[in-house]
């Protein structure tokens, strides 16, 4: 989109443009993180600023953030979900801007989301530290170490995975919906092929280590969807491309995974910082920990079995179709 398409448009006009996809966006997205979002977009559109500067501010926003949690009283922790905020607003406006000005891109897309890890790297640590000279609940002894363990844990075993897939899955239903160029489903052999080229050319470095962190994210999201991944060759085998599997098996594959957008949404972004404004407000971080490895897994859990049983159905049905 032009600047001259930007300036001749509506704001509900761009709102609409700006959005990857209704079946996507969560309720809070659509209704105020994209609005929001937008407002600030064409505010940076104007003065020149490119969405990876804006990206590159949300990583402070969200360190500062973390820093915010790691106090008990009442100011620091409103100040904390006023910088988590304002990064959260970021994240809207980098992708609503790139949408709008054409300048989508695979480092965008990782800059992202090592800006989401950076923001979570800073909460989850200032938690655990904030939790070491408090005692457990119930009982006299301090959190300690135990408190950081409980934050690694909730972090890396059941935050990270549990982000990833359901990133996986809202891009396969775009990739239904939208087509190949409709969503950002990349994988694992286009990108190691890309870390390769690149490994023969000089002062690309940063390039290299982008694709290098990309590929990785890609075999791992791959390596936990193995129905998928028989459905999505057994489409490209039969029919050559997604635009071209029947309409018919579009609609059904689409209308199951519509049911499972909502928990793919709640394994995000905006339920975990509720989680973490509410419980930090609360002085009781360590029940967001807790619900993270309890609660947030078994709805992981449910949500990969059900979307393999589908991908397994559907890959039979074109098997004996």
């Amino acid at each position: 989109m032009t600047d001259t398409n930007i300036e001749n448009k509506s704001f509900k006009e761009l709102l609409r443009a700006s959005l990857k996809s209704d079946e996507t966006e969560e309720w809070l997205d659509i209704h105020f993180n994209r609005p929001v979002g937008l407002f600030f977009a064409l505010m940076w559109h104007r003065l020149g600023v490119k969405p990876n500067a804006i990206t590159i501010m949300s990583i402070f926003l969200g360190i500062g953030a973390g820093y915010m949690f790691y106090f008990t009283d009442l100011t620091h922790n409103l100040f904390g979900i006023f910088l988590m905020m304002m990064a959260d607003f970021c994240d809207s406006t980098d992708g609503q801007l790139a949408r709008l000005t054409n300048q989508r891109s695979m480092k965008g897309r990782c800059l992202d989301g090592f800006a989401g890890n950076v923001w979570f790297f800073a909460i989850y640590l200032a938690i655990a530290l904030r939790l070491w000279n408090q005692p457990v609940p119930g009982m006299i002894e301090q959190w300690g170490i135990w408190g950081l363990a409980l934050a690694a844990l909730a972090s890396l075993l059941s935050h990270s995975p549990q982000t990833s897939l359901s990133d996986y899955y809202r891009q396969i239903h775009l990739y239904f919906l939208k087509g190949k160029d409709g969503s950002e489903l990349d994988s694992y052999a286009e990108e190691r092929r890309i870390v390769e080229e690149l490994r023969e050319k000089k002062d690309v470095f940063w390039d290299w280590a982008f694709h290098i962190n990309y590929r990785n994210y890609c075999k791992s999201q791959e390596h936990r969807t193995p129905a998928f991944q028989r459905l999505h060759a057994k489409i490209k085998n039969r029919y050559g491309s997604i635009e071209a599997l029947p309409l018919t098996i579009r609609e059904e594959f689409l209308r199951n995974s519509r049911s499972l957008i909502p928990l793919t949404n709640l394994l995000t972004l905006n339920s975990r910082l509720i989680m973490i404004y509410i419980t930090c407000l609360l002085n009781c971080p360590w029940v967001y920990l807790l619900v993270e490895i309890t609660i947030y897994t078994l709805i992981y859990i449910y949500m990969h079995k059900r979307h393999e049983a589908l991908c397994e159905r559907l890959s039979a049905e074109i098997q004996n179709s």
